[in-house]
């Protein structure tokens, strides 16, 4: 692990003196909440159903793998061990393989040790995790381009791709974060994954699809497993996938998330604060398909911000901090938590090196807020738009300023639950959770 730490710093800015933080309303914003009640019997019935019975009759004495990633799924302990208990009344040899490209520090116990935030261990699960970065060639596309797998999942006699389905943080295209990514990426480890990674993200969008079929046909792929979450954060679909209908099925699974994501209610804001960013929100620490602040281009058009505070990492992400280069100002605090050698291991394989630039920072809370108004162009001052968020996970219950009271009040798809109130902050001027 690489820590820094990095030097207290004074700013003196003229006119600071007429900057005042705003009152802020509590809302609900309001989404489809629509969602799978219960996901255990929701899972077995999807697995009972769309499995073939001489596949399901096959798994008997075979050692079968399910893939787990960096993602957060909600509830994906349940799922998983869902998956692994009935595996074994099949009479499989079930066990787990991380799937996460470079995560982790890029190494197999890293990975493995990145799981545990998701509960997932050898000891709640009650199988093995082989978690490895040597990786098998099991073939390569028209250009050139090695495909790999994972060793132990290779070696597999069947192997379960299980993944969250939802936009791409970097990409736009008929298949972004899912099934065929994890085939082409995740599975690939660190290799494979930087391998992919090397022509960049605007090829993305042909190349998964393209990798995924020479996945399909070359490795022992048993089936897939793709979950979409609804706006609050659960899983509103779970499908079971095969062979044959797995692109199909994505690409429409697909449309069904973007459908479904959160958005906000507003277009344009002057300071968005987010309380804490990192891998289990989203690949880029905070979903810019909500932020609109990306380390590739595509992007703009989501929301207007003019500054953009990030106050924390999760503990989830390990100290890895990708994701923060959008941010115009952190704190110092932020700064001596990030872990260089994840953070710029995760950044090289994604050649996007922007991504590990550094934004600036200063000594409090209150002090980044203050400068992100003072230095926001063309704004009321008096009535500065700000809005915080706990991250871009979280959007259901949001603050925002004064200043939208007017523009919300009256809207059927938002709640205004208090307010208005003074942002609390500590005897250090950070902000009380």
């Amino acid at each position: 692990m690489s820590f820094m730490e990095f030097p207290k710093v004074n700013i003196t800015i003229e006119g600071m003196e007429g900057i005042k933080i705003p009152k802020m309303y509590k809302i609900k914003q309001i989404y489809d909440s629509s969602k799978i009640e219960d996901l255990k019997s929701w899972t077995l019935k999807e697995l009972e159903e769309k499995l073939p019975e001489e596949q399901k009759e096959s798994f008997k004495g075979k050692r079968i793998c399910i893939t787990c990633g960096s993602r957060g799924i909600p509830n994906q302990d349940l799922i998983v061990k869902t998956v692994l208990d009935w595996l074994k009344v099949k009479g499989a040899n079930p066990f787990i393989v991380p799937a996460m490209g470079s995560h982790g520090g890029g190494t197999a116990e890293g990975q493995k040790d990145y799981l545990k935030g998701f509960n997932i261990t050898e000891e709640t699960m009650g199988v093995p995790i082989l978690s490895s970065m040597e990786v098998v060639q099991i073939g390569e596309l028209d250009d050139g381009t090695p495909v790999y797998c994972d060793k132990y999942a290779y070696e597999s006699d069947g192997i379960i791709v299980f993944n969250k389905i939802k936009p791409h943080t970097d990409f736009k295209g008929k298949y972004e974060s899912g099934l065929a990514k994890m085939c082409a990426i995740g599975l690939a480890k660190h290799k494979g994954a930087s391998m992919f990674h090397m022509m960049g993200f605007p090829t993305f969008a042909d190349r998964i699809p393209k990798v995924a079929k020479v996945f399909l046909e070359k490795a022992p792929f048993a089936f897939g497993i793709g979950v979409v979450e609804n706006a609050y954060g659960q899983i509103c679909e779970l499908e079971v996938v095969t062979r044959s209908n797995l692109l199909e099925r994505e690409a429409a699974l697909l449309e069904i998330a973007k459908s479904r994501i959160a958005k906000f209610k507003m277009n344009s804001i002057d300071v968005l604060i987010i309380d804490e960013i990192g891998k289990n929100i989203s690949g880029n620490g905070h979903d810019p398909n909500i932020t609109g602040r990306s380390n590739s281009k595509g992007f703009e058009h989501i929301l207007d911000c003019k500054k953009l505070f990030i106050r924390g990492l999760t503990k989830e992400s390990k100290h890895n901090a990708c994701g923060l280069s959008a941010a115009d100002i952190t704190t110092r605090r932020v700064m001596n938590d990030i872990d260089l050698e994840v953070t710029w291991t995760n950044v090289v394989t994604s050649t996007m090196l922007n991504g590990g630039k550094l934004p600036m920072y200063v000594e409090s809370d209150r002090e980044a807020i203050l400068i992100c108004i003072r230095t926001c162009n063309n704004i009321d001052f008096n009535k500065p738009r700000v809005v915080r968020i706990k991250n871009t996970a979280s959007m259901d219950y949001i603050l925002v300023s004064e200043a939208y009271y007017d523009e919300l009040k009256d809207r059927d798809d938002v709640e205004i639950i208090s307010g208005p109130f003074e942002m609390e902050f500590d005897e250090n001027g950070n902000l009380v959770d």
